[in-house]
């Protein structure tokens, strides 16, 4: 399953390892960020739950990026 998601970054450089770490975050199959739409797609493992692996995905991005925000 894909969902997207608007995103707030300041740079492009932000936006790449915001993408690292969600693609890290287990549950997540594959995650990409368009800085310029400000836009992550996030495509989730079979039998995960995307509210909770998302909430994953935010704590690891916060943890490279404090100002990054993912709004769910």
């Amino acid at each position: 399953m894909k969902k997207t998601y608007k995103i707030e970054v300041d740079c492009a450089n932000c936006a790449n390892k915001m993408e690292e770490a969600a693609k890290r975050t287990p549950g997540v199959k594959n995650a990409t960020v368009n800085f310029m739409t400000l836009k992550m797609i996030v495509e989730f493992e079979e039998g995960n739950e995307p509210k909770s692996v998302m909430e994953e995905v935010r704590k690891n991005c916060k943890i490279i990026e404090d100002d990054c925000e993912i709004f769910l």
